[in-house]
C-alpha cells in the first residue's frame, strides 16, 4: 500500500498531537521534560518491519502490545529499547532499584506507560476521527527485536 501524500501528511498530524498528548503524559509523571522529533510515517510489509524498526532501536526490546477494533482496527505497539524501559521505571518510581533489569513490579510499570501512552494516542484518534475502539488485554513482551517481528 502507498500512501498520498496527503493522506501521509494528516496521519503524521494525528501522531503527532497523539505523541504530544502522550509527552505531556509522561512529563507530569516523571516531573521530567519530554522532547519530541516530528514523527515519521511509513507503511511496511511485515517482512521488512525489523529493518524499518531497526533503524530506531535494536537489541533487546520491552514492547506493550495491545489490539483494537472498530471501525478502525490494528494493533498498537509500545516499543522502547531495553535501557530506555528501564531508565523510565527509575524515572516514575524516583528510585534506581531496577538495577538495569525489569523485575515483577518494574514490568507492572511499563504496563502501565503502556496504558497512559496507549491511550493518549488512541484517544486522540477516536476523538478527532469520531470513532470508538474496542481493546484486547495488553501483554508485556521482553525479547530480542529479531525474534519479537517473526512472532
Amino acid at each position: 500500500m502507498k500512501m498520498t501524500e496527503l493522506q501521509q501528511d494528516a496521519i503524521t498530524e494525528l501522531i503527532n498531537i497523539a505523541f504530544s498528548r502522550a509527552a505531556a503524559s509522561l512529563s507530569q509523571l516523571t516531573a521530567c521534560r519530554v522532547d519530541l522529533e516530528v514523527p515519521e510515517v511509513s507503511v511496511h510489509l511485515i517482512s521488512e518491519i525489523s529493518g524499518a524498526v531497526g533503524k530506531f532501536v535494536s537489541g533487546e526490546v520491552a514492547t506493550v502490545h495491545q489490539v483494537f477494533t472498530g471501525p478502525v482496527a490494528g494493533d498498537a505497539f509500545l516499543l522502547l529499547n531495553f535501557a530506555g524501559a528501564v531508565h523510565l521505571v527509575d524515572l516514575l518510581t524516583g528510585t534506581e532499584d531496577t538495577l538495569g533489569t525489569l523485575g515483577a513490579s518494574a514490568r507492572e510499570v511499563v504496563h502501565e506507560i503502556g496504558n497512559i501512552v496507549r491511550n493518549a494516542c488512541l484517544g486522540v484518534f477516536g476523538n478527532l476521527l469520531d470513532v470508538h475502539f474496542s481493546f484486547s488485554v495488553q501483554h508485556l513482551n521482553l525479547a530480542d527485536l529479531a525474534r519479537l517481528v517473526p512472532s
